[in-house]
Parts: C-alpha cells; sequence; structure tokens
C-alpha cells in the first residue's frame, strides 16, 4: 500500500509530538507504580546496566539457538509492516531497542520504543546511533498499560516476549487505544502448557520476575484479546528442536537442529500436539 500525503503528515506529527515529551521519567515516577512494576524496572535496569546482557548474556541463551525460525519469522513480518502507511511502529517494551532498530531499517517512517525500564530506553537509544538510525527511532520510559502515547497512533507494534509481563486487562485496552483503525499487532511469547518447560521456569527464578513466571500465556488470553481486537494467523513454534541445543557444540548437533526443525514444521500443526510448543505467535488487528 503506498502512502497517501495525510499519512505521512500524521507520521511527521506524532514525530514532533515524541520530540517535545520526556524521555525518561525517573526514579520518582518509578516509585509511584505498582510493585510488579517496580520489580520489572529494577530487574531489566539491573540486567541491562551498562549493556551488559543485551546480546546472549542470560543463562538459558543456549535454549534461544534453536528459535531462528521465531527469529526470521518476525523479521519477514517487520519487512512486511514496518513500512505500512503511514509506517509508524511501536515496539512494546523495546528491552534494548533491537526491534525497534529493524523496523526502522525495514523502511518505518518512524519507530518508537518503550519500556518501563529507564536504562533499557538508554541502552536503546545508544544501539540506534550506533546503527545510523536515530533520525527514525525514539525511545520513551513509558508504563506499557497506561503508555500516555496520543490515540490512533501506529500502524504496526510489536510485542515480543512481553505480554507475559503484564496485566492483559490493562494492556490489550491501551494497546487498542494507541493502534489505527487497521493496525496490526505482531505477538511472539511464550506458551504455558508443556509441563516440562514450566518445570524449568520453576526451578531457575533468577531468570524472571515472579509475575512473568506466573502469567505465561494461554489461549485463554486470545480470548480476552478478542474483548478489542481480530486475532488473526496463529503460528506455534519449537516443539523439540530445543532438546538439541542440549547436546555439545559441533557437527552433529547442527545436523540435529536442521532436522529437528523440520519435524518442528510438521508437529507444530498437529492440534493438541502444538499446545506443548515452547512458543506461538498471533497478530492482533484493530477494526478499521
Amino acid at each position: 500500500m503506498k502512502s497517501t500525503a495525510n499519512d505521512i503528515a500524521a507520521a511527521r506529527q506524532l514525530t514532533t509530538w515524541l520530540d517535545e515529551q520526556s524521555v525518561v521519567l525517573g526514579a520518582e515516577w518509578v516509585s509511584e507504580l505498582e510493585s510488579r512494576k517496580r520489580e520489572e524496572a529494577e530487574f531489566h535496569d539491573s540486567y541491562r546496566h551498562d549493556h551488559v546482557n543485551e546480546a546472549h548474556g542470560s543463562a538459558n541463551h543456549q535454549f534461544y539457538e534453536a528459535a531462528s525460525t521465531v527469529s526470521d519469522f518476525v523479521d519477514a513480518w517487520l519487512n512486511q509492516h514496518a513500512r505500512t502507511p503511514p509506517g509508524t511502529f511501536l515496539d512494546f517494551a523495546c528491552g534494548d531497542g533491537t526491534q525497534t532498530i529493524k523496523a526502522a531499517r525495514a523502511g518505518a517512517e518512524i519507530a518508537v520504543g518503550i519500556d518501563v525500564s529507564e536504562i533499557s530506553v538508554v541502552n536503546a537509544a545508544e544501539n540506534a546511533a550506533f546503527a545510523g538510525v536515530s533520525d527514525r527511532t525514539r525511545f520513551l520510559q513509558r508504563d506499557c498499560e497506561n503508555t500516555l502515547l496520543p490515540t490512533s497512533s501506529f500502524s504496526a507494534c510489536l510485542c515480543h516476549g512481553m505480554l507475559h509481563h503484564l496485566n492483559l486487562n490493562n494492556a490489550f485496552p491501551e494497546l487498542a487505544r494507541v493502534m489505527r483503525p487497521g493496525g496490526r499487532v505482531l505477538c511472539v511469547e511464550a506458551l504455558g502448557y508443556n509441563p516440562v518447560i514450566q518445570l524449568y521456569r520453576d526451578k531457575s527464578p533468577e531468570l524472571r520476575t515472579a509475575w512473568e513466571k506466573e502469567h505465561i500465556l494461554t489461549m485463554r488470553d486470545l480470548t480476552l484479546a478478542k474483548r478489542w481486537f481480530a486475532v488473526e494467523n496463529v503460528r506455534f513454534f519449537l516443539l523439540v528442536s530445543p532438546l538439541a541445543t542440549l547436546l555439545p557444540k559441533g557437527p552433529f548437533r547442527s545436523g540435529l537442529l536442521t532436522a529437528s526443525r523440520l519435524v518442528d514444521s510438521v508437529l507444530t500443526r498437529v492440534p493438541g500436539l502444538r499446545l506443548w510448543s515452547w512458543q506461538f505467535a498471533f497478530e492482533l488487528v484493530k477494526p478499521a
């Protein structure tokens, strides 16, 4: 779809508004948030202090080696939708800004990242400058359940592994408010049915906050989302391939990982069985 003059003007108006806002809201603002949100801010401030842990830093990173199918899927979605008129993109809980930067490179007129963590948004802005996309990215310290962003502003949004940090009864209507009619939100989340994966979460509490461990998404959350959005294109990922990452690195492991991804492409289409997948994705579409 080709941008109209009105689309471009709306994107520029949003950019002007963003440039008038405070980027960092600071410790006093965080202190007034609910306790679970303060815990999130403190956890991610510590996690990303001085850019530590931005890439491959967590203890469970090895499992993410199996997730190239997910990252390829997200990249393809960004390349298709980030530039969709008027190319106003929102990275919901942006972390270090990796996806915001990708959206800018994919052609977004303006790509905005918000996060409750001050360190995260500061780091994200530095990363965007290093990537050469500061002119088309903005980062704000904000609460994803009460963003303070203008209504009907964004044509595309990515929620990547962050909805389980939120109260969805607040987050879904807030997302619906800031999206333009017809706007699309891609959500990529862990799935809460596999008992083996849940046992691992129980045994590694240091890797996540107590709230997020207890709020891994299930299909019930998609039913909730239908109060505000049409839910489309539900897909499942990573059923057996993460197991291959437990083997020592080498040619055998690489070959097994490749083969297991092919097996996943079949098993994650099987009703019932696919619910044991590690991750799933779905699109939320605001009614036009």
